[in-house]
């Protein structure tokens, strides 16, 4: 079970990867820079208090690891293919100026079990510039394939995670992107009967 859990969450995120950037390039979804700028450096945070926190390796939070992969990729793509749209907001700029100080609470404690539980936090505001976007537009433009994909990953990782941290990191993962989803849905129902109503 532990293999099929490794296999399964690599072929996914590398396949969520190319359908993303291949959705950025021919301009079908629109991410926000300053949630992926927000998860390469939380992600890559949770990963190194993950490995300082205990006896374990990259395999053994295997969501994290493979999101390392996926978040760097994203915010590359987005800073080369992204649109206009995609500029950083005061918003954006205060949630990023949060992660950055629990780095540096991190580069002066040493505490990895805080940090990463703060990290978990900042990934959780990290989803809220795309939310506050969709808002102010009106639109969904994030992609139901893809945050599903991202649904089914971080579930299947739990089968092989170790650790209090890799199963907290899994399940924060869970939750949020299924509110997201949610969120997305409802947006979709509301602007269709908008739609309706001006007809």
């Amino acid at each position: 079970m532990k293999e099929f859990s490794l296999i399964s969450v690599s072929l996914i995120t590398i396949l969520l990867t190319i359908q993303y950037i291949n959705l950025l390039i021919k301009q079908q979804t629109k991410p926000a820079l300053a949630m992926w700028i927000m998860f390469s450096v939380a992600v890559g945070m949770s990963m190194v208090t993950y490995l300082a926190e205990g006896e374990f390796g990259f395999l053994d939070n295997i969501q994290n690891t493979v999101d390392l992969f996926y978040v760097a990729a994203i915010t590359t793509s987005i800073l080369i293919f992204g649109d206009k749209k995609s500029k950083i907001s005061r918003f954006d700029l205060g949630c990023l100026g949060a992660v950055f100080l629990i780095v540096i609470f991190w580069i002066f404690t040493q505490n990895h079990l805080v940090t990463n539980f703060l990290i978990q936090s900042i990934l959780v505001i990290a989803y809220f510039p795309v939310i506050q976007r969709m808002i102010k537009t009106r639109e969904n433009s994030e992609s139901f394939i893809i945050w599903l994909g991202m649904l089914i990953a971080p579930a299947l990782s739990l089968i092989s995670s170790k650790g209090l941290l890799a199963t907290v990191y899994s399940v924060r993962a869970i939750c949020c992107i299924g509110l997201l989803l949610i969120f997305m849905t409802w947006i979709e129902i509301s602007t269709r009967k908008q739609i309706q109503l001006n007809k």
